[in-house]
């Protein structure tokens, strides 16, 4: 009988979203805004600690909200991470603005300060500051927020924080995505709790959320008859999956215990292996480790990153490399882009290595077996097929 497939990060339901979903039925709460919505904005607020929250459609829809709300518009410049999901990226594009990437640094695998540095230092010599900087905190994993705020404060230049993989992780005490002028959170089906589809803008500034409630909204006018004198945008959750997401919170905390644990699990399984590194959780930090990642070095593994993913894909196991580069994509061809260092391309030495394991907090021990066992015998293949071929060639 074939192995029943094992997903990289499925959804986990809790058993309990019927609860508010029953109620939205009963109460004919089913079009877009209602009670659950208000509840899970405040609820929200109330764990990451933010003055106020909108819940939307997806966290694509927050980030290009907040580029919105900066005013950034044709002609100016966003600075973004350049490694993570087009999706952090494409709102610049909406707004007909430039993305200009900028390198991860090793340690966190998120935006590079000195890259950022860099950046800000020739945009000063061509006067041309950007409008925002987007940081992404990848696979879970807070960026170094307290080097890039002191930069971004230095140019007077606001962050949004793409926190869409990272609800429930701190940096020094404090919630992932409450550090920039805004922040974004994901609830794909993939994340760590999810309402199927949706997405969360936090702030501090309760007079900009206005707004964006004003413009998620299609920007209709306080008038009795439909009146809009700006572009808006059909962006607000509906009451339905606001339910979801009140009941997929109150799990939340759970879902982080398991999630690291996993990577636990993962790590002291196959530490050991030649040339398999682990991302490292940085100092001052709890990652919620939404997805657990490694990098292999196929010099010392003997196995190529590629080779491992085709032998888990032939046990029915999903796993993925890390995302390629933005900088790198066909859609973002001749945008400029920060590296590290001099001939130092942090994201594109991760992309090339880097992998990501099934980590959905609902992973079974049994299924996890299977993954670990997938990997250590491909290895072990793979270092008997080297000295076999070695010993030949001594023979010969």
């Amino acid at each position: 009988m074939t192995n029943s497939r094992i997903y990289l990060s499925p959804p986990h339901l809790s058993g309990k979203e019927e609860y508010y979903i029953t109620e939205a039925f009963e109460t004919n709460w089913i079009a877009p805004l209602g009670p659950n919505v208000d509840a899970f904005e405040k609820e929200i607020t109330e764990m990451v600690g933010a003055e106020d929250a909108v819940a939307v459609s997806s966290g694509t829809a927050a980030i290009h909200l907040a580029l919105s709300l900066l005013g950034v518009s044709r002609g100016d410049k966003v600075f973004c991470s350049t490694l993570t999901f087009v999706a952090s990226a494409n709102p610049i594009l909406y707004q007909g603005a430039e993305p200009v990437f900028i390198d991860s640094e090793p340690e966190t695998w998120n935006m590079s300060p000195k890259a950022l540095k860099k950046a800000f230092q020739e945009a000063v010599q061509e006067d041309q500051l950007p409008k925002a900087v987007i940081v992404v905190h990848l696979y879970g994993q807070s960026a170094k927020m307290d080097e890039l705020l002191m930069l971004c404060n230095q140019y007077g230049v606001p962050i949004i924080e793409d926190a869409a993989e990272s609800l429930g992780t701190t940096y020094k005490g404090k919630a992932s995505g409450t550090f920039g002028k805004f922040g974004v959170f994901s609830f794909n089906g993939n994340k760590i709790i999810t309402t199927s589809g949706g997405g969360m803008l936090v702030s501090n500034d309760t007079e900009a959320l206005k707004q964006a409630r004003f413009l998620a909204s299609q920007a209709r006018d306080p008038a009795p008859h439909y009146q809009h004198s700006m572009v808006g945008f059909n962006y607000r959750m509906s009451n339905l999956l606001a339910g979801v997401g009140r009941t997929q919170l109150q799990v939340l905390i759970n879902r982080v215990i398991a999630r690291r644990s996993i990577f636990d699990i993962y790590y002291h399984a196959l530490k050991e292996l030649p040339g398999f590194n682990f991302m490292q959780e940085l100092e001052e930090t709890e990652m919620n480790r939404w997805l657990t990642t490694l990098t292999i070095d196929e010099t010392v593994a003997g196995v190529t990153p590629k080779e491992l993913l085709e032998a888990l894909n032939r046990e029915n196991i999903e796993a993925r490399p890390v995302w390629k580069p933005l900088h790198l994509q066909p859609l973002f061809k001749g945008a400029r882009y920060y590296a590290h260092g001099k001939n130092n391309h942090v994201a594109e030495t991760l992309f090339k290595t880097g992998i990501c394991l099934p980590s959905g907090s609902n992973l079974s021990g049994k299924q996890q077996m299977r993954v670990i066992k997938c990997i250590r015998e491909t290895v072990n293949n793979s270092i008997s097929n080297r000295s076999y071929l070695i010993s030949g060639k001594h023979e010969v």
